[in-house]
C-alpha cells in the first residue's frame, strides 16, 4: 500500500468514524472467511458498515474525533462495526447474535453517542430496546393521562345516562 493509497483510506475511516453514531470494535481472529461475508452481508441489511482496518491507520483516522478514546484498544487484528443510526441496540444486538454462532468473534470495546464501553458492556447494550420501541413507550405514557382524563370527564354523562334509562324501565 503506498502513501497515497493510505492517506486514501485514512480519509474514507475518517470520514464514516464522524458520521457514525456508535462504533464496536471487534477481534475477528479466526473467523472464516465466508463467515466474515455473511456478517458483512447482515451488517449493511440493518445500514451499517463492517471494515476490517490497519490498527496505525485507524489510529490516524479516530484522531480529532469523538471516538478518539477507542484508540487503546486498536492492538491485535481489529474490525469496526459502524452504525449511522440512533439505534446502536439494533446493531449490538445482531453483533451478538452473530458471536452466538461464531465464538472466534471477540468484542474489545464500543462507543454510543461519544462514550465508550469496555468490551462487557456489549452485551448490556444489545439489550436495550430499540428507538422505535422507546418511542412508542413515550407515545403510550403521553397518551395515558390524556385518556385517564377524558374517561373521567365522561363518567358523569354516562352515568346519568344509565340513570335516565333505568328511570324509563
Amino acid at each position: 500500500m503506498n502513501k497515497t493509497e493510505k492517506e486514501q483510506t485514512v480519509a474514507s475511516l475518517n470520514s464514516m468514524i464522524r458520521e457514525a453514531r456508535s462504533a464496536f470494535l471487534i477481534d475477528y481472529r479466526g473467523l472464516k472467511v465466508v463467515a466474515a461475508t455473511e456478517l458483512r452481508q447482515q451488517i449493511r441489511k440493518i445500514s451499517s458498515e463492517y471494515e476490517v482496518v490497519k490498527n496505525t491507520l485507524a489510529l490516524r483516522a479516530v484522531k480529532d474525533t469523538r471516538m478518539e478514546h477507542l484508540s487503546p484498544f486498536f492492538k491485535g487484528p481489529t474490525a469496526i462495526a459502524l452504525s449511522r443510526r440512533e439505534d446502536a441496540p439494533a446493531l449490538a444486538k445482531l453483533l451478538m447474535d452473530f458471536a452466538k454462532g461464531h465464538p472466534a468473534i471477540v468484542f474489545k470495546a464500543a462507543v454510543v453517542e461519544g462514550q465508550v464501553f469496555p468490551a462487557e458492556a456489549v452485551p448490556e447494550i444489545s439489550k436495550l430496546p430499540s428507538r422505535e420501541e422507546l418511542i412508542g413507550k413515550l407515545v403510550y405514557l403521553l397518551k395515558s393521562p390524556v385518556s385517564r382524563l377524558s374517561s373521567v370527564l365522561n363518567a358523569p354523562l354516562r352515568n346519568l345516562a344509565l340513570d335516565l334509562s333505568q328511570i324509563q324501565k
